[in-house]
């Protein structure tokens, strides 16, 4: 039995139109081959025109930082891949395929080889056709990316500065921050700390949009507003490129206005005008919280840019400093030999904890292998670092901007002479004002406070420019960082090129002079702090203007017939110089002469040739028992003369600092028209009532020695007139009973009494019991009491009464005190005293003081140390178990047995 099937007429007739037309289209692969090929060859050219056209569009418009569009990509891709199929797979058989063809091309010797061949032809033309279709659609090929609110800047591990970081990002996040400021020398890593603070935003939760702009010392308002604009979508724009400033400003603030961003500006080295940028000023940023952090090197620029807070990056402490050079090395050369360790921290040393030191001179040591390698670098960097490989090339090129930029070639000179003193020396500022006055450095004014205030402004820039540093908060002093230090002496070298006009060899220890042929081309000799006995330079100096050759073991002067030009001459602090040659006398240009602390006994009558001496230090010359009559008057150009402590030794038993004498100095002192800064030290009481009459001399004496006055009683009142003195020492004055105030029924304005003295000591004044009047000295910072055998109590608050200040204002600027030897002192200050900034109490043979004016209460002293003896400190008299848990802490231990560790001489230095 068959199956049989039964079909519509209709779908008969649908199928056989169906395998006719496909029939046909079949035959059509082989019978149009030859058409087809040259339509695909024709197709083909035309696309690749086509594509072609639309790559130059696409590469004009990422020019203008634009992003081609994803199906611009696509198409192209798809370009790219036909155009290989076709030119790969198919025209190169194209000969071989005609060839097959027979009958007009309507059979093949091969036809199944002929019909796949023309099958793929006829696919490839219809893709062609598709994408040339497509191609009429793009008239835009490309179009600006959306910005993203973070960019990420590339930026090194930051080695030692994760806890700088981590203040800088609280600081920033404190609402009341819109500008902060981030100042530092260069190099000390504040990019660094800038680039990590763009880059903390990526993983960060607030919603800034964040803009890094460096800014860099040659920069320009259209420079700055291009970067902006090139961040918030603006620089693409053809018609933003022929904008003016102004235009650009408000387009910019337009934008800025509307969003919360972070704006970061790298280098600044001068106030930018925000307005003038286009920068939303600080009440807008405030309005939407947005920020403005910058990096400088000033702080000056910090306080010119209106920063809410500033934050100074420092070098970095001994234990990151060695982290980071650590890294840079290599632990694996660090440890190839067992002396290089302690070899490296010399050298870590030297880079003086600045960042960009420690990673150059790091990677220079990475492959030194052996120890005498890096002693010798050592060596290199202690005494010429510029001669160290990449210092001279990198570092110090660096660090040298800052020196371009001061304002003033007078600026300049100052700066580099800083470099004269030894390595982390503490340079006081008064010091380095006469300094420079006499070496022409300063305007010539008559008014002292105008030099000084001068000299003053001077070292304020350098500080603000990150060139010299505060030695501490309180102090008067600056110094230079070692790796600044190296380039200034780079500078003075002519960058290294040239011959060096300074000649700096300081705590060398050595016993000569250097050996040099070339003493003549000197401007500048520093040889501090060696141990040099004899300076014999028999070469001319006719350039030489500065000599230093203080802190030395000079017995005696040299022949100065040489050095016709020099200004400055410090011997100072020479304990065995016992004789000036009067062959100083030849030195007519000297403007600057400072004996201090030698043993100089006699002052040459032929010094008076020195008339254009303008600074002369005589402090500390105890022995010192002739002065030629009339030598002191004849420096009539004197401005600074000192004095203090001269002529004071118990050795002298006659001579002309004795009472005749003292009286004669206080006359010739008077003859003195310009002289602002004055110390002096008296021993009569006639001198000292004659003393007290002169207005110049109160105005200007600034330290002041009283020894073996024959007064019973010193009254604060007589020295209210002495605005600018400073430093007050009281010896042997064996019948002075009271320091006190004399009220005389009438009020006192304390305000106006010793509003400048700071220091004050008193010793062997063995009936001294009343010094009230020091409540007196709001100013004081330092006080010594020594072997004064009455005294019973410093304070006595009831002895002043309603007239002084009281004890809330007593001592509060007080930072040392020392008592020694007051068998009899019981009390400080019978109540207790606020000692805001008393650093270090030294109590030695104090039996019977059992009470200390401090309270848990009233005292605010943060970072006190007391010292004395044990004993005595156990048996101290607590106000209460609160202010013993406080303060009992402070005492550091058992080690005073005697007053040989404070050299009463020098105290004040």
């Amino acid at each position: 039995m068959g199956i049989t099937f039964s079909l519509p007429c209709n779908s008969v007739n649908d199928a056989v139109t169906h395998c006719y037309k496909s029939s046909a289209k079949q035959a059509s692969y082989i019978h149009k081959l030859e058409d087809n090929l040259k339509s695909l060859t024709d197709g083909l050219q035309d696309l690749t025109d086509k594509k072609n056209t639309i790559l130059r569009r696409v590469k004009l418009a990422e020019e203008q930082q634009l992003t081609r569009l994803d199906e611009v990509q696509t198409w192209l891709s798809r370009v790219e891949t036909i155009e290989n199929k076709v030119n790969g797979e198919l025209l190169q058989r194209k000969t071989e395929e005609i060839n097959r063809l027979s009958l007009w091309g309507y059979c093949s010797t091969n036809y199944k080889t002929s019909y796949v061949f023309g099958k793929k032809v006829c696919k490839k033309l219809e893709e062609i056709a598709d994408l040339l279709s497509q191609e009429k659609a793009f008239e835009v090929v490309a179009e600006r990316e959306p910005i993203p609110p973070v960019v990420e800047v590339p930026v090194e591990p930051s080695v030692g500065l994760e806890s700088v970081f981590d203040h800088l990002w609280t600081e920033f996040n404190d609402e009341s921050v819109s500008i902060m400021g981030l100042y530092g020398m260069g190099g000390v890593g504040k990019t660094t700390l800038l680039k990590k603070i763009n880059n903390n935003f990526l993983s960060s939760q607030n919603n800034y949009y964040v803009i890094w702009v460096v800014v860099s010392k040659d920069h320009t308002l259209e420079k700055i507003q291009n970067e902006i604009g090139e961040k918030i979508g603006y620089f693409g724009e053809s018609t933003w490129k022929n904008k003016s400033c102004q235009q650009k400003a408000l387009d910019i603030f337009k934008v800025l206005n509307k969003k919360k961003f972070v704006m970061l500006l790298d280098d600044i080295w001068e106030r930018i005008d925000l307005e003038s940028v286009g920068i939303p000023l600080p009440n807008n940023l405030k309005v939407n919280g947005s920020k403005l952090v910058f990096t400088t090197r000033s702080m000056e620029v910090c306080c010119e840019m209106d920063a809410d807070k500033n934050v100074e990056v420092k070098c970095l402490s001994s234990e990151d400093s060695w982290k980071l050079f650590e890294e840079k090395v290599g632990i694996k050369a660090l440890n190839i030999h067992p002396d290089i360790p302690s070899l490296a921290e010399k050298v870590m040393e030297e880079c003086g904890g600045l960042p960009i030191a420690l990673i150059t001179v790091g990677r220079a040591m990475a492959y030194k292998r052996t120890p005498s390698e890096w002693l010798y670098a050592a060596q290199v960097l202690r005494t010429s670092a510029s001669e160290f490989p990449a210092m001279g090339d990198k570092v110090l090129p660096l660090l040298k901007f800052s020196y371009d930029n001061l304002s003033s070639e007078k600026l300049k000179s100052c700066f580099l002479y800083c470099a004269l003193f030894p390595e982390d020396w503490s340079i006081d500022k008064d010091d380095l004002v006469n300094y420079w006055m006499c070496e022409g450095f300063l305007d010539e004014i008559d008014e002292e406070v105008c030099v000084k205030g001068q000299g003053y402004d001077l070292i304020s820039f350098l500080l603000c420019s990150c060139l010299l540093e505060e030695v501490s908060e309180s102090s008067n002093q600056v110094k230079m960082h070692d790796v600044i230090r190296d380039m200034a002496l780079w500078i003075a070298s002519d960058c290294g090129k040239g011959e060096s006009k300074f000649l700096v060899k300081t705590n060398a220890l050595l016993v000569d002079p250097p050996k040099t042929e070339k003493w003549n081309e000197f401007e500048r000799i520093s040889l501090i702090g060696n141990k040099i006995k004899c300076v014999s330079i028999t070469q001319a100096c006719h350039n030489l203007s500065t000599l230093f050759l203080h802190f030395n073991d000079l017995r005696r002067t040299q022949s100065f017939h040489f050095m016709s030009v020099l200004t400055v001459l410090d011997l100072s602090m020479n304990r065995k110089l016992s004789h000036l040659r009067m062959e100083i006398s030849t030195l007519v240009s000297l403007q600057y002469l400072n004996l201090k602390g030698t043993e100089i006994k006699e002052l040459p009558k032929e010094l008076s040739n020195l008339v254009k001496l303008k600074y002369l230090n005589l402090e500390g010359l105890s022995c010192l028992d002739i002065i030629p009559k009339g030598l002191i008057s004849s420096f009539s150009q004197l401005q600074v003369l000192n004095m203090f402590g001269c002529g004071v030794s118990e050795n002298i038993v006659m001579g002309q600092v004795q009472c005749g004498g003292n009286k004669l100095l206080v006359q010739e002192l008077q003859h003195l028209k310009h002289v602002s800064a004055l110390g002096v030290a008296i021993k009569c009481v006639t001198a000292f009532k004659r003393f007290l009459t002169s207005e110049m001399l109160l105005n200007s004496t600034q330290s002041l020695f009283l020894h073996q006055l024959s007064l019973s009683t010193l009254q604060v009142n007589t020295l209210s007139s002495m605005a600018n003195l400073c430093r007050l020492s009281i010896r042997h004055c064996k019948s002075l009973e009271a320091l006190k105030i004399v009220l005389d029924g009438k009020s006192i304005e304390h305000k106006r009494l010793f509003g400048s003295l700071q220091n004050v000591s008193i010793h062997h004044c063995p009936k001294l019991k009343d010094l009230s009047g020091l409540i007196f000295a709001r100013e004081l910072s330092h006080l010594l009491i020594f072997s004064c055998d009455a005294l019973e109590e410093i304070i006595s608050v009831d002895s002043v009464g309603d007239a002084g200040p009281g004890t809330k204002e007593t001592f509060v600027k007080l930072e040392a005190m020392t008592l020694s030897d007051l068998p009899k002192l019981k009390n400080i200050c019978p109540k207790p005293l606020p000692f805001h900034c008393l650093k270090l109490l030294d109590v030695l043979k104090c039996e019977k003081l059992k009470k200390l004016p401090i309270s848990s209460k009233d005292t605010r002293a943060t970072n006190l140390t007391i010292r004395g003896q044990n004993q005595w400190f156990v048996d101290i008299e607590w106000e209460d178990e609160t202010t013993k848990d406080k303060f009992a802490h402070c005492f550091s231990g058992d080690y005073l047995d005697d007053m040989d560790y404070l050299d009463l001489d020098s105290w004040y230095d």
